[in-house]
């Protein structure tokens, strides 16, 4: 069971919906309308599917579990999504990056593109004393990156605001 009430996990979740519908929406051929209802969807099958897998009190623990995965095959959360706004397999595909890996942990939302790309933090809030989450500033352009295919530059730990 999950060890955080539900609205706790829900700025990892957005953060990450967030990044997948600019994904989306920087390939151009969706309109906007359908990227609201996609994230909107996104969010919820993500809220779902962790509710009893997250644990900020060991984040690791089910990171498995909770990683969105693009390896020449679609993770169903995000093909989910996608049927509901009518693209299917095929479009998704084409879309999206070949290959994505992203992190919905605890405190932390990461994404890599491509299987040797370098990990770049999308959301990083401070673990104790109940501070305020703080979005991190946009320290490197991964963007320009990832609308090209490619992850951040090699030997890095970058970062790059997701902003709703």
């Amino acid at each position: 069971r999950g060890g955080r009430a539900g609205e706790d996990m829900r700025t990892e979740i957005s953060t990450a919906a967030a990044f997948v519908t600019r994904l989306l929406r920087a390939a151009g051929g969706v309109g906007e309308e359908q990227l609201r209802c996609f994230r909107e969807c996104l969010q919820e099958a993500m809220y779902e599917y962790y509710k009893h897998h997250w644990f900020p009190l060991e984040p690791s623990k089910g990171s498995g579990y909770r990683c969105i995965r693009i390896n020449h095959t679609m993770d169903p959360l995000i093909e989910k999504a996608a049927g509901m706004i009518g693209l299917n397999h095929e479009r998704l595909l084409q879309l999206l990056p070949r290959e994505l890996t992203l992190w919905v942990d605890p405190f932390e939302v990461c994404y890599r593109i491509g299987e040797n790309g370098s990990i770049c933090v999308l959301y990083e809030s401070p673990q104790s004393g109940g501070k305020a989450a703080k979005q991190l500033e946009n320290r490197t352009n991964c963007k320009k990156e990832w609308r090209i295919g490619r992850a951040c530059p090699p030997k890095s730990y970058n970062t790059m605001t997701i902003s709703s």
